[in-house]
């Protein structure tokens, strides 16, 4: 087991040493785009506002088939590796549109457990709606009639770096009840990595204490934005940790495991970062593994402190969660990693053009006072993968690329979904937001009113300075003459 988890680090020394993983990430790439897997479900007129992304189709073969409601449709595909016994449903962030198909999904395949891996808002965009109810309690339920469901929201546990929230699911025919948590990292930046591994593994086993990974109950349900990235890099780490800890490291093959999962679902994986980050954790995690008096994959040496900040079952969630001002992304790759340069950079055809349709779904809070406007027509955005983040989907076979045109992009399209459909509390961090703005910018003008006085105070005592020294020298200089002068005399 040692001279494996050796050979993994050995892989990942190699790639460091010779700045490989541009081009390991690109092998990757080239190879999942071979597949002849379909998504023509997702082009489907009716089906295409239901997509946040117009690049990021679940394949046909894989996909989550809802049986209530007014769609079967929804973005999201069970990804599966069966030699690690795990199974997951990636999707997307919900829209406003979706979401009552968010959590019909969860109810009808029993999941226990929603891994959110995103913010709200990311560069000050909406990169996924609010699903849940913005407070606790009964009031404040969340209402989904066209599909027969309620969700309220019980309580939530503030940790250094993630949430948990528990959401109470009912089916109101049948009014059977059950709890669904919510882990929601906070701290994975917008097309980036985690801070560090030894944080990430240490979300990681909370969500496996949990149980909601196990085989004896649905399948976990990931997103962040697309769900395809972050939510692929968490996957992946898993399922090769569960390898590990069941075979070997010998028995693991990172970039095989990865092929697989590809299978299921586009692009799992945006960049060469992820994938090294993804290394990183494998490496740590399995070192854990490696030490049979550790428990746990926590690291006693972890600067992030994993004790609970905040317990309470009352409150409102904390905003600071959903800010895109808790800490900077780092600087995206060339744009031209685009979606649709990145399918014909690796062999594939080009994407199609989703134009919109018009059919939503609604939904209401129980204490709205007025009812929630539908999102607007206009294209979707074409995403550089993930999160706006100029990351790369790679695959999608066109099985109608022939009646797919590129329509015009319109000046409504391009503003972000944040401005096109906003949830009340959206919008209080947004005016609170710039508010804070608002009042940075007086203090920095103050302060710097205040330096440029300074400045000039100090400039004034220097030009000061000469004359008085000059003056002074003369006026010691004639006492000493006159002083001498006179006793001599």
């Amino acid at each position: 087991m040692t001279n494996a988890a050796n050979s993994i680090e050995i892989e990942y020394a190699e790639l460091n040493q010779k700045d490989g993983w541009p081009g390991f990430y690109q092998q990757i790439r080239v190879a999942s785009a071979n597949n002849a897997h379909a998504a023509t479900e997702s082009i489907k007129p009716e089906n295409k506002v239901l997509n946040r992304y117009r690049d990021v189709m679940p394949y046909d073969h894989s996909r989550i088939v809802l049986k209530k409601g007014d769609t079967d449709y929804i973005n999201a595909n069970i990804v599966s590796v069966k030699r690690a016994g795990r199974s997951y449903i990636l999707t997307q962030g919900p829209l406003c549109n979706t979401v009552s198909h968010f959590w019909l999904m969860i109810w009808e395949q029993r999941s226990r457990a929603v891994l959110m891996l995103n913010k709200l808002i990311e560069k000050k965009q909406e990169k996924c709606y609010q699903y849940w109810p913005a407070k606790t309690g009964k009031d404040h339920m969340l209402k989904l009639d066209d599909v027969g469901l309620t969700v309220e929201y019980t309580e939530y546990h503030d940790y250094s770096h993630y949430l948990t929230r528990t959401l109470r699911l009912t089916d109101v025919e049948s009014e059977e009840s059950r709890d669904i948590i919510q882990f929601h990292y906070t701290t994975w930046p917008d097309f980036g990595v985690p801070s560090s591994p030894t944080a990430f593994l240490q979300f990681l086993r909370k969500v496996r204490e949990a149980g909601v990974l196990d085989e004896n109950v649905g399948p976990a349900v990931v997103h962040c934005s697309a769900g395809i990235g972050r939510s692929g890099t968490f996957c992946l780490v898993d399922s090769c940790l569960v390898l590990i800890e069941q075979f070997g490291v010998n028995e693991v093959d990172v970039k095989q495991i990865l092929l697989e999962m590809r299978q299921y679902r586009i692009g799992l994986i945006q960049t060469p970062e992820q994938l090294r980050f993804s290394y990183q954790a494998i490496i740590e995690g399995a070192k854990k593994l490696l030490n049979k008096n550790s428990n746990n994959i926590d690291d006693e040496n972890c600067n992030e402190n994993d004790t609970e900040i905040i317990c309470n079952s009352t409150e409102e969630v904390p905003e600071a969660h959903s800010s895109d001002e808790e800490e900077p992304p780092p600087l995206p790759p060339p744009r031209n990693d685009s979606l649709r340069n990145a399918a014909v950079a690796a062999g594939d055809r080009p994407l199609p053009t989703i134009p919109n349709s018009t059919s939503l779904s609604d939904f209401t809070y129980e204490d709205s006072d007025s009812e929630k406007e539908p999102c607007p027509d206009g294209p979707l955005p074409t995403v550089p993968g993930e999160d706006e983040d100029g990351s790369s989907v790679d695959e999608l076979e066109d099985e109608t690329e022939q009646d797919q045109t590129e329509s015009p992009r319109s000046e409504e399209s391009d503003k972000p979904n944040s401005e096109r459909c906003l949830s009340p509390a959206t919008e209080l961090r947004q005016r609170k937001r710039l508010e804070r703005n608002e009042q940075l910018a007086a203090q920095v003008r103050d302060m710097k009113r205040r330096q440029q006085a300074n400045e000039q105070w100090t400039q004034f005592k220097r030009s000061l300075y000469k004359p008085f020294v000059v003056t002074g020298c003369i006026a010691i200089t004639g006492g000493l003459l006159a002083y001498y002068f006179y006793f001599k005399a």
